[in-house]
């Protein structure tokens, strides 16, 4: 696979006057590593999303920035709560030599037998692991094949994923990653709503009605 490239322009902007970045379409950023001195950068609004869908939080980019190219993973990002649009991101320049901590998605495969034969609900515990690795080594997601789940007794724990050789797992083996939850019985169901409908709350007018209906009893 090809190294993607991100590119990238140096900032002087900061503080209300990032504003205007993101409103002409750039989303800035700060280039940060061990031993190197922060950058203020901006990236392109689009291309960023764009990689970052690519790519996620696990992938090595190449950097472009002011003739110089720069090894670096996407370490975190702040979204727009409406928009749900990058506003701003850490950029984490890695040394290749160098074994670094991060979180790789996980990706399930395969079907579950007690989901679509059983009629049971597949239940996900988590959605990345915790490893440890040189940049170079870094998996872009880690698949956990959900078809050993052919029943509503078994599970599969972070101990049962399998990692690349070179990869070093830091997240808790005996984590549950995922089970299958058994179809709720019609007792069950019925006492679910039974307990839905307890907890509506009353109307506003009806209990302020309530509190009138006490206060004439009281009088």
């Amino acid at each position: 696979m090809d190294k993607i490239i991100l590119s990238a322009d140096l900032r002087q902007e900061a503080g209300k006057a990032v504003k205007k970045l993101r409103e002409s379409g750039k989303v800035p950023a700060v280039l940060y590593g061990r031993g190197a001195e922060n950058k203020n950068i901006t990236l392109d609004a689009k291309e960023f999303g764009r990689i970052l869908n690519q790519a996620g939080y696990s992938s090595i980019l190449e950097l472009s920035l002011d003739g110089k190219k720069y090894n670096v993973l996407i370490q975190d990002v702040a979204f727009d709560v409406v928009k749900s649009e990058p506003i701003h991101a850490d950029i984490y320049l890695v040394k290749m030599d160098e074994v670094i901590r991060t979180e790789v998605p996980l990706h399930f495969v395969g079907e579950s037998t007690a989901v679509f034969q059983q009629d049971g609900s597949l239940i996900t515990n988590l959605e990345a692991l915790e490893i440890e690795a040189l940049p170079g080594n870094l998996p872009q997601q880690i698949e956990v094949d959900i078809s050993v789940l052919d029943d509503f007794e078994k599970t599969i724990t972070v101990a049962d994923v399998k990692l690349p050789a070179d990869v070093k797992l830091l997240t808790d083996a005996e984590e549950l990653v995922a089970r299958v939850e058994p179809p709720r019985s019609d007792e069950e169901l019925e006492a679910l709503d039974e307990e839905i409908v307890e907890n509506i709350p009353a109307e506003e007018g009806s209990e302020e009605a309530a509190e009138g209906e006490q206060e004439k009893a009281g009088e």
